[in-house]
């Protein structure tokens, strides 16, 4: 117990790798074992997680990154076995840990051969992911960055659909170029500062004293790899096509957590690599904006002509993070903590579209639209918790969509009514294609014989969908948690990347939860093309 208390880090970050090693001892004719121990593993490493909630300190006093473990690794680089969260990397462990355990149980029939090498690629996939959103230091990164790429290449690729050997090299190809322009930025970052050390804070505060040419150059080389991950318009191509290829549980990980490493990518270390001159800031900001626009009505668009299920909900993706690009480079706290809200939105309510085409997959073995029609008579429950789930996703209220888009836009709306507005816009479009997706699917006669006995959900079904949608309804209801636990990490980064948000009078006192002075203007938003707007007053936070 004692270890555990002093690296809770490690014990999450290596339970589901202890899951794949077990794994390897068991005979492969031993399909149940590797079904039962793969469950298991995925569970656990939900549960050792848990305790990171009620440990993790609200308090303004606290180091900003917690639960930090740092050991020598590779001296002679300078490499350390260096893991810590704050609030944002928080909620992103414990999204990955969740959603791990239910695609996990969602492969419990689906899967069908080489069950052994599926749940030790998963929960080796599992490892990756949250080495990334735990490491601190830029080597321990990059290796985590790597390891998440080869297992999901394999769940493509063998477990896929008729096509998953063109999605699965596209996916590879398409990271692999990304991930190498940010090997080369963190080399540069490296032998730049000259200090000898890979550790991430470290670096990001050498960062903003170099020249303006270089940190234009670092900002693009770690933007390719972040972009294409994300991903944003026009870097989004290989994403359908994994999407539809890949295996339910394989869908619902890519959606829910791997397409967040590039958001949390642009929030950990491209925001502090922004250049310090107003001039090249203003620009990149200004690309940012722009692109991510263009992502969120690109998206909604061609979901209206999609005939395929996973493929419309996979581009649906590309419209919802898109708002979370959107909110990160407002560089407005409302923008950012909504940012981050919306990427767990997203993880819940796209997950869980994932897991309901799933569920028709399996019992119909299509997932083309024209196939079915008035599935609410034979399937009625299934029907109410896709309408939930449906109508989360486009943002009701009392849904979690809600808040964080609503978020989102009061971060945006401060700098620039022009961006705002073009993002509502989505917000329109994806209730038209989400609605018209349901009423195609589950109103109206029953016109195919093949769909008038299909049998509703079962227990495992709703063990899977259930979490999900308290979890839509918890945060569409009562989001204050989540923002308490974002205050104080999105306020570091403001007063880092937009100094003159919070005004001089903030700056002056290190209080994390002051109110900031209502006079307080983005004085390095005014500039941007588009940004004429007078920004509102600052928010206040709420004293905790």
């Amino acid at each position: 117990m004692e270890f555990y208390n002093t690296h809770i880090l490690t014990v999450v970050l290596f339970t589901p790798l202890v899951g794949a090693l077990l794994l390897l001892f068991v005979p492969r004719d031993s399909e149940n074992a590797h079904r039962v121990i793969g469950n298991l593993f995925a569970f656990l490493g939900l549960i050792v997680s848990l305790p990171l909630i009620w440990r993790y300190s609200l308090s303004p006093t606290a180091d900003r990154f917690q639960f930090k473990e740092n050991y020598n690794w590779i001296p002679s680089i300078g490499a350390h076995y260096t893991l810590g969260i704050d609030g944002i990397s928080l909620l992103l462990v414990i999204l990955t840990t969740l959603l791990g355990a239910i695609s996990i149980l969602s492969s419990w029939s689906a899967i069908k051969m080489r069950r052994k090498e599926y749940y030790i690629l998963f929960l080796l996939l599992q490892t990756g992911m949250l080495g990334v959103f735990m490491a601190l230091d830029f080597f321990l990164f990059y290796l985590f960055w790597e390891v998440m790429l080869v297992p999901m290449y394999f769940l493509i690729g063998v477990w896929g659909s008729d096509r998953r050997l063109y999605a699965a090299i596209k996916f590879f190809l398409y990271t692999l170029v990304g991930s190498v322009l940010m090997l080369l930025g963190i080399l540069a970052l490296y032998f730049k500062a000259g200090a000898m050390t890979f550790d991430v804070p470290t670096l990001l505060a050498s960062a903003s004293k170099f020249d303006t040419s270089t940190q234009v150059i670092l900002f693009w080389l770690f933007f390719f790899a972040f972009a294409i991950k994300v991903p944003m318009f026009p870097f989004h191509t290989w994403l359908p096509d994994a999407h539809t290829e890949a295996p339910t549980a394989g869908s619902v990980i890519l959606a829910g957590v791997l397409l967040k490493m590039g958001t949390y990518g642009f929030i950990r270390f491209s925001l502090p690599l922004l250049p310090q001159d107003p001039a090249a800031r203003h620009k990149i900001v200004t690309i940012m904006l722009v692109v991510s626009v263009i992502g969120i009505l690109y998206g909604a668009l061609v979901c209206m002509m999609q005939k395929d299920m996973k493929k419309l909900i996979a581009y649906s993706s590309v419209s919802h993070l898109g708002f979370c690009t959107l909110g990160i480079f407002a560089l407005t706290p409302h923008g950012l903590s909504g940012s981050v809200l919306q990427q767990i939105n997203h993880g819940i309510s796209t997950g869980a579209l994932f897991l309901i085409v799933g569920v028709l997959y399996e019992r119909r073995h299509t997932r083309l639209i024209s196939e079915f029609g008035g599935l609410s008579t034979p399937m009625p429950n299934f029907a109410a918790i896709y309408m939930i789930v449906s109508l989360s996703s486009l943002g009701l209220p009392l849904l979690n969509g809600f808040i964080g888009e609503f978020t989102i836009l009061r971060g945006v709306y401060e700098i620039s009514i022009k961006y705002a507005a073009w993002a509502v816009i989505g917000i329109v479009l994806g209730a038209a294609y989400l609605l018209w997706l349901y009423q195609r699917v589950m109103f109206g006669p029953v016109t195919n014989p093949a769909n008038e006995h299909l049998p509703d959900l079962n227990a495992r079904e709703y063990a899977t969908l259930i979490p999900l949608v308290i979890l839509a309804f918890w945060i569409g209801i009562y989001p204050k948690p989540f923002f308490r636990v974002l205050d104080r990490p999105v306020q570091l980064i403001v007063e880092q990347v937009n100094p003159g948000y919070y005004g001089a009078e903030h700056a002056a006192s290190p209080a994390v939860n002051a109110a900031p002075a209502p006079s307080a203007a983005p004085d390095t938003m005014m500039n941007m093309p588009g940004m004429d707007m007078s920004p509102a007053p600052a928010p206040s936070t709420e004293k905790k």
